[in-house]
């Protein structure tokens, strides 16, 4: 008869341990990247019937016999962050403690820390991999820093223009009708003007103009200038940076270009006799077109592409996130740059680590050994930028495993009020 009593107890100790299970993951139904648990019940053996064939064996209850993550994917939630990170798929952020010790999450709302570190809300760094002064990514793993917070400038070495030059526009002798850098609308035919940049970072106007030289039977010369304003000039005074020849034919199609002079030195205490390589097209006896630079055609002279690669320096205005995880930092000088990978964790067994609290998980004997890698390798997840993970706890279904729970744990009290009552009448049959 206490048999029935320890049984009935262990069915309302059991149960109560499921409600208490329950109850953490209805508690952390709003708590992002939360993966709730289950509980798995085993029955206990007591003792065995002697003298009647057959296992004849009576039971002693029951018993918790273990408490499983599921790791199930959550729901997604869209946030205005770009540093908020959600894993579409399998694995783990990798993290490290102010301590050294690493541990792993799903919850990925991450922010920059006073040192530039992408940390959690709990002050844990996220790990992923570096780069070099040059942009490149590490190899080694180390808590992730945004160190290039600016771009650093660019001279301006190369120039492409595409252009068209009036074929109609009068001829200007060089015999009688010198170049003159001092009266630019009087000796040339078109002008624009074009924004180089030195060693520094400076910007520095160029004025490009052409002005036509010769008209033959099998087509047009012209000549053309890069000057640079005397204000921009490390002279002091304007000056021809660089100048050549652009040769066309019959059909205004560019045939032959030439640069006879290439060295800009700029005001401002740049590197002097900067060397600009100046593109007009491909023409046609280096093998080209002659149509997609500059043209020569009956119809006004314009300018519908300069396209030089110099530029300024810049700062860190934003930063985004790919489904890699490679973070790349836009600065305000039109340049963008790497910063930095995000490595994602992965396990055998993730069902085996060991839950330590504030979102983040353990490494054990359970689990297996970590794998590193980074999202979309070796059947890890992607990265979703903008995007927190929601807990999987599903609330209907926590609430009918709470009312079956309670029914079990109801059931099993009433085992030991019919056993108590039961003992009552024995009690009683003494009298």
């Amino acid at each position: 008869m206490l048999t029935s009593l320890f049984t009935g107890v262990s069915g309302m100790n059991a149960h109560m341990d499921e409600l208490s299970v329950i109850g953490h993951n209805i508690s952390n139904m709003n708590t992002y990247g939360f993966k709730g648990s289950r509980s798995y019940f085993a029955d206990l053996l007591s003792q065995s019937l002697e003298g009647i064939s057959g296992p004849n064996q009576i039971g002693a209850g029951v018993e918790l016999n273990g408490v499983i993550k599921t790791f199930s994917q959550g729901a997604f939630a869209t946030t205005a962050s770009p540093l908020d990170l959600a894993l579409d798929g399998s694995g783990f952020f990798v993290m490290k403690a102010p301590n050294g010790a690493s541990y792993y999450s799903r919850f990925g709302g991450f922010q920059l820390n006073q040192d530039g570190y992408l940390v959690d809300p709990s002050g844990m760094y996220l790990q992923g991999y570096g780069v070099d002064s040059q942009g490149n990514l590490l190899t080694s793993l180390d808590s992730l820093q945004i160190l290039r917070t600016s771009y650093p400038p660019q001279r301006t070495q190369n120039l492409a223009v595409g252009a068209n030059l009036d074929a109609g526009s009068t001829l200007l002798d060089p015999a009688t009708t010198p170049f003159d850098v001092n009266d630019l609308d009087g000796t040339t035919n078109f002008q624009t003007t074009v924004t180089f940049h030195d060693s520094l970072g400076n910007e520095h106007p160029v004025t490009l103009c052409y002005r036509k030289t010769a008209e033959t039977a099998t087509g047009n010369q012209w000549d053309w200038y890069a000057v640079i304003d005397a204000a921009d000039a490390a002279s002091g005074s304007a000056e021809v940076g660089g100048q050549g020849t652009l040769q066309f034919d019959t059909t205004g199609a560019l045939v032959s270009q030439a640069t006879t002079t290439s060295d800009f030195s700029f005001s401002g205490g740049a590197e002097p006799n900067q060397v600009i390589a100046f593109d007009f097209g491909s023409d046609i006896s280096s093998g080209g077109s002659g149509l997609d630079g500059v043209t020569q055609y009956a119809a006004d002279s314009g300018v519908y592409s300069l396209n030089q690669d110099g530029y300024g320096p810049g700062s860190l205005q934003g930063i985004t996130i790919d489904r890699a995880g490679t973070l790349t930092g836009s600065f305000d000088n039109g340049r963008t740059g790497t910063l930095g990978q995000i490595a994602v964790a992965n396990f055998a067994s993730p069902s085996g680590l060991q839950s330590v609290g504030k979102n983040l998980f353990a490494e054990s004997p359970d689990s297996g050994p970590v794998i590193i890698g980074t999202a979309g390798d070796q059947g890890l997840g992607h990265i979703k930028s903008n995007t927190l993970e929601l807990s999987n706890v599903d609330l209907a279904t926590e609430f009918v495993n709470m009312i079956t729970a309670q029914r079990g744990f109801q059931a099993n009290s009433k085992i030991v009020t019919t056993s108590d009552e039961i003992l009552a009448e024995l009690v009683n049959l003494k009298r």
